[in-house]
Order: C-alpha cells, then sequence, then structure tokens
C-alpha cells in the first residue's frame, strides 16, 4: 500500500468504522448488516451499512454472493500498529518484550542467586517494570 492511499485508510478507519472493521477481523467469517448493527449497538441497520459500505469503498471489505461481508485486505494503521493477534487474543507489542525482560529477570535471581550483580537486577527489573507499564498504557487505549 502506498503512502497516499495508507494516509486515506488511516483518516477513514476512525470512530465507528473502526468498529465495524475491528469487528469483521474478530468474527473471522462472513457477516450481515443487521448482526453488526446489533453487536456493536447502532441505532438502524442504515448506520452499520453506511459505515461497511465505508470499507468497501475503501478495498478493505467486499460483499460474497450471499450479500454478507468479508475482510479482504489486512491493514494496520493508528492504534492497531501498536497490537499483535495470536489466535483470538490481541496483546499490545510491547507485551512481548515486557515478558522476555520479566522471564530473564527471574532466571537471573534463580540461577545466578550467589552473585547477582546490583546494576543487572536493577537494569533487568527496571526495563521489564517499563515494558509492563507501557503496554498497560496501550491496553487501556484499545479500540476494541
Amino acid at each position: 500500500m502506498d503512502k497516499p492511499e495508507q494516509e486515506k485508510v488511516e483518516y477513514a478507519l476512525r470512530g465507528k468504522t473502526l468498529k465495524v472493521y475491528l469487528y469483521l477481523l474478530r468474527k473471522g467469517s462472513a457477516v450481515g448488516i443487521r448482526e453488526v448493527q446489533r453487536v456493536l449497538s447502532f441505532s438502524s441497520p442504515s448506520v452499520a451499512f453506511h459505515h461497511m459500505e465505508k470499507l468497501v469503498n475503501l478495498g478493505l471489505v467486499v460483499q460474497d454472493q450471499y450479500g454478507e461481508y468479508v475482510i479482504s485486505k489486512k491493514v494496520d494503521v493508528g492504534i492497531l500498529q501498536a497490537f499483535s493477534r495470536i489466535g483470538g487474543f490481541t496483546m499490545p507489542r510491547l507485551g512481548f518484550y515486557a515478558a522476555f525482560f520479566t522471564v530473564i529477570a527471574v532466571s537471573y535471581l534463580l540461577l545466578d542467586a550467589g552473585r547477582l550483580n546490583a546494576y543487572a537486577v536493577v537494569g533487568l527489573f527496571g526495563s521489564s517494570a517499563a515494558f509492563w507499564y507501557e503496554s498497560w498504557r496501550v491496553w487501556r487505549r484499545r479500540p476494541f
């Protein structure tokens, strides 16, 4: 995706349109307009249709032969770039670093308990705490 197209998608994927896109990503299968309206608590099917048509015009969603909509292209824009999807679970990308540094810090404490270096302990636990804090901040802003 070239830069102008990426900017167009980022501008359009906000608010209720982003909620519809994220629902389609989570669902992973074809959905109808009324299902989207009901699940996302839109006031009418026409609101769901409007946002679905925006996604179709962006080329992110297509309509199948049964009139239902499916994701045709996955994009990472804005806040979505801060998350990774593993199976059915979405987590902040910084969570991987937090888990890595936590495992290293705990392993260091357990395996080298007799000859600990204060700088290493402070560095490992400090970096671990910083990554967990930043992961929590990103998780609080999640759009889904």
